[in-house]
């Protein structure tokens, strides 16, 4: 059966998304290079594609992007060898070329795509907040009623992201993101293992707390579960574990 049998590919033009990834930083808590989370940008790239979505790459700043260590399933920690997705992503030139050459958000028009998906990392909680031509598409692509998306610490955006009225978009709204239990997981290890003393903490502030103040309803499904929900057109994920189910809300909500 050839690919282009009407049986099995839906007639038209595909469905597209633009995937937002955060530029390499390097953190003001523990000294560490950070940047973004290979689940999260592997894991929605699989099951998008996987629909016959078309994903382009941006990050804020453009050009090349750097993991988190412990994301790259062959990082000595081994926190991540049994992400075979991201194994494969890494190991494809075409798509590993993806991340080395990015695409500047300031230059993504949002007329040409279905929906927004903004992955976390580590680096979002330290460069989001000056992040603010990726602040102004969230909301416009918010605004103008197309699917917007945050995952994991990407949900950091919604910390910044104001309406034209001048409140912000999160309030009022039930979201998720990285869950205070999983900010003490992440702490307590750090600390267990000598990497920080236990008077610092990993990150220099907390999603839970913040979209809690700022007036969102926040849910969380237990630590590492995999979780994403839907309010409106804002769709939020938990954590790096939430990437297929983030996406799959996305595909839900675009009506592929």
């Amino acid at each position: 059966m050839s690919l282009k049998d009407p049986n099995i590919v839906t007639p038209g033009a595909p469905k597209r998304v633009a995937l937002v990834i955060a530029n390499p930083a390097t953190s003001t808590t523990t000294g560490w290079p950070v940047g973004f989370w290979w689940a999260e940008l592997t894991h929605p790239y699989y099951v998008f594609t996987e629909h016959g979505f078309e994903v382009e790459i941006f990050s804020p700043d453009g050009g090349r992007c750097e993991a988190d260590a412990m994301s790259d399933p062959n990082d000595a920690s081994g926190y991540s060898r049994s992400d075979l997705v991201s194994q494969g992503f890494i190991h494809t030139p075409a798509l590993k070329a993806l991340v080395d050459d990015t695409r500047r958000v300031a230059d993504l028009e949002i007329d040409r795509f279905d929906a927004l998906v903004v992955a976390g990392g580590q680096s979002p909680m330290f460069t989001f907040k000056d992040a603010t031509a990726l602040q102004a598409k969230f909301v416009e692509c918010y605004q103008r009623g197309k699917v917007t998306a945050a995952l994991c610490h990407g949900t950091a955006i919604l910390a910044y992201a104001k309406l034209s009225s001048g409140e912000y978009l999160v309030k009022g709204k039930t979201v998720t993101g990285f869950a205070n239990v999983e900010e003490d997981f992440a702490d307590n290890a750090v600390w267990t293992y000598g990497m920080l003393p236990r008077d610092q903490h990993v990150m220099p502030w907390r999603i839970e707390d913040e979209l809690k103040r700022l007036g969102a309803n926040f849910v969380q499904a237990g630590l590492w579960r995999g979780f994403a929900i839907r309010d409106g057109n804002l769709i939020t994920g938990q954590q790096n574990f939430s990437g297929e189910e983030t996406a799959r809300a996305v595909i839900d909500a675009v009506g592929a």
